[in-house]
């Protein structure tokens, strides 16, 4: 494998019903900065049917270009074709850095692709840089240059480990969704866009779609929420979520929880913080009776301001956290609910 051959950073911007998923654009402004490093340029593959109409608001978000594979075979996501697509793709233009989001659809689709053009794949990222690798150099060992280090959790959580794919390329990861920033959208930029059909036979591995069922769900998501009252273990039961209920309610906010709140059945999955849950980055985010263990830091630590109300005075959210009220959440959250709404009352 040449490697000199393989230039700029590729991202697969997803898409679902003709709407792009806002991984897209965080994936195109982690995108930018690692190309900036690298003096290259961010391209967005757009995979799917009659979906050339997206391209502008990729270039919006900062994408330099746009390959748009569009055919009919692409309407609904299968593994099979959206595999042969992402690969032909690279086969063809030969990127040298190719990121997918650890969505439902990143993590199907990205192992895949990997094992298809034989690179490695680096899942489920919390951090991307340009450095050197290995990153301490070692004795008779090259250090080369201008890698892509690749962090995340590792071990539960408990360590972090960074990974870098030096031998081949593209270099591939999945980005967890809500880690990256997205640049701010320029309105009215034209997307350069190339179109690419490596072509599509279907064989005994397309699976045939028969009916599409939506879920219906009126819960929130928390990625979107810029203020959230989250609770844990240190709640107590799922009735006491009223006393945060509560409290969202008069801040116009949306609860959400620790995986221990998950586990006891007190909340659904969806609300979940943390590792195995969603990554958020609101402006406020309240932390009730969270202890504060690294998997759920690793989801929120993000947040512009951390609110932690515990009564363990020792536990490791207020080491995080940039306001800390030791004491009773029972007393606490009431109180801090009724002392708001007096004095929203009074504006």
């Amino acid at each position: 494998m040449n490697l000199e051959e393989y230039k700029g950073v590729y991202v697969f911007a997803q898409q679902v019903d003709n709407v792009l998923n806002s991984i897209a654009f965080e994936l195109i402004g982690k995108g930018k900065d690692l190309a900036e490093a690298l003096g290259a340029e961010v391209t967005a593959v757009l995979v799917g049917s009659d979906v050339k109409n997206l391209a502008d608001e990729l270039a919006e978000y900062g994408a330099d270009k746009v390959i748009v594979v569009d055919d009919p075979e692409l309407k609904e996501y299968r593994t099979e074709p959206y595999a042969h697509a992402l690969a032909s793709v690279i086969k063809e233009f030969k990127p040298e850095i190719f990121l997918v989001g650890a969505t439902a659809i990143g993590r199907d689709l990205g192992p895949r692709v990997s094992a298809r053009i034989h690179t490695g794949l680096t899942a489920d990222c919390t951090q991307l840089e340009i450095g050197d690798f290995p990153i301490n150099p070692i004795p008779g060992k090259e250090q080369k240059h201008n890698q892509l280090l690749m962090t995340r959790p590792a071990f539960g959580g408990n360590t972090i480990a960074t990974i870098a794919c030096p031998d081949f390329r593209p270099q591939m990861a999945t980005v967890r969704p809500g880690v990256m920033q997205k640049r701010a959208k320029v309105a009215g930029v034209k997307a350069n866009v190339i179109e690419f059909n490596p072509g599509f036979t279907p064989d005994n591995k397309y699976v045939e779609i028969l009916k599409v069922v939506k879920a219906v769900s009126d819960t929130v998501d928390i990625m979107d929420a810029k203020i959230l009252v989250s609770g844990g273990r240190g709640v107590g039961s799922a009735e006491n979520f009223k006393i945060l209920d509560d409290l969202a309610a008069v801040l116009g906010a949306t609860v959400s929880c620790s995986r221990a709140v998950v586990d006891a059945g007190w909340k659904p999955k969806d609300l979940q913080v943390g590792q195995t849950g969603k990554t958020v980055r609101p402006n406020v985010y309240f932390a009730i009776g969270i202890s504060g263990a690294i998997q759920h830091l690793a989801g929120m630590e993000e947040s512009d301001i951390i609110i932690a109300i515990n009564k363990d005075e020792s536990a490791p959210i207020f080491d995080v956290a940039d306001y800390g009220i030791v004491g009773d959440l029972n007393k606490i959250v009431p109180a801090l609910t009724e002392k708001l709404k007096a004095e929203l009352a009074a504006k």
